[in-house]
């Protein structure tokens, strides 16, 4: 498939905020600029954190914004299901199929066990990588692991992970390349509460949606050699990937719901016009000289990731105040 497809792919834990609208923006810029498709997908995989009232309220804040897609939940399209928790049959068909490939094991290692070995064992040589899975289990005879079967708990699923270079071209960062033993082991595909991990579920949706171009923010990148090496196991060929900068307050924290000025909803209901926030996130990803009012459509002939930041970018105290003031 020739066609550039980029995708949102939200989760429903809570409202858009600014750090969200950037990167939506971006894979926005990104598809339409190369006259590509642009789907909508709700990750919802994890119950515990979703909520099915948000989806529509994420919808209307990209539609607010300008940002337009051409399949999702309320769209259609001939590569549904776009929401992830009606998707589950799949999930399960693609973790069969590596389960009879003998390329999972069960681990029945429990969070005590892994939070020790975690503050004895080698500390995470990239931040958002997460603690070394030891491997206690990943070498258990077909005894022990019948006799830990028997006493009744629930493993977790992991996927053998090999320990070697994995590198590509970001269309953001340029050359990258990660170590496998930066990221630090085998990793879950399905919890021991049967949720299936969010690296299984996205590799599956990008492929079965036709995904050819992934942008998001760069706190995913440790994520990026798993996918890879699961798009490997299942034969696909890579996306582009454009990993781009998080928008981090002044005490360097990544803007997330607990900074609830800054969503979006907040923002328009204190009179913020969409073209102010526009105008702004393109300056801010060094598009535009100035921070003035501004429609993302005018702005796709000529992008190009060149300008954009290759580090966090540090917004104002005032970024509120800011947007209220602009084009006035």
């Amino acid at each position: 498939m020739s066609t550039i497809r980029g995708r949102f792919a939200p989760s429903p834990t809570g409202r858009m905020h600014l750090g969200n609208a950037f990167a939506s923006l971006l894979c926005w810029l990104a598809a339409r600029s190369r006259r590509g498709e642009v789907v909508f997908r709700v990750e919802d995989i994890d119950p515990q954190r979703s909520r099915t009232e948000y989806v529509d309220l994420l919808l209307q804040d990209l539609e607010w914004l300008g940002l337009d897609w051409d399949e999702g939940p309320d769209k259609g399209g001939s590569c549904g299901p776009y929401v992830q928790s009606r998707r589950l049959e799949r999930y399960e068909a693609v973790l069969n199929t590596l389960q009879e490939r003998r390329l999972v094991y069960p681990c029945w290692c429990t969070r005590r066990e892994l939070q020790e070995a975690a503050r004895n064992g080698p500390q995470p040589a990239r931040r958002n990588a997460g603690p070394a899975y030891p491997g206690f289990c990943r070498d258990l005879s077909d005894e022990e692991r019948r006799a830990r079967m028997a006493g009744g708990r629930t493993p977790v699923l992991r996927l053998l992970f090999p320990e070697r270079d994995y590198e590509f071209t970001d269309l953001n960062l340029g050359h990258v390349l990660l170590s496998g033993a930066e990221i630090y082991g085998d990793f879950s595909l399905r919890r021991s509460d049967g949720v299936f991990a969010y690296q299984l579920a996205v590799v599956v949706d990008d492929v079965d949606m036709h995904i050819t171009q992934v942008v998001r923010g760069a706190d995913i990148l440790d994520s990026t050699p798993r996918q890879m090496r699961l798009l490997e196991l299942l034969g696909k060929p890579l996306p582009e990937y454009a990993h781009v900068p998080l928008l981090v307050d002044g005490g360097g924290k990544k803007l997330s719901k607990t900074h609830a000025s800054l969503e979006l909803a907040a923002l328009r209901g204190a009179g913020v016009r969409p073209e102010n926030i526009v105008g702004y996130l393109l300056w801010l990803a060094g598009l535009q000289q100035a921070p003035r009012p501004a429609r993302a459509g005018d702005f796709v002939d000529n992008f190009d990731f060149g300008p954009v930041p290759l580090q966090s970018i540090v917004i104002a105290d005032n970024v509120a105040d800011i947007l209220a003031g602009m084009g006035r």
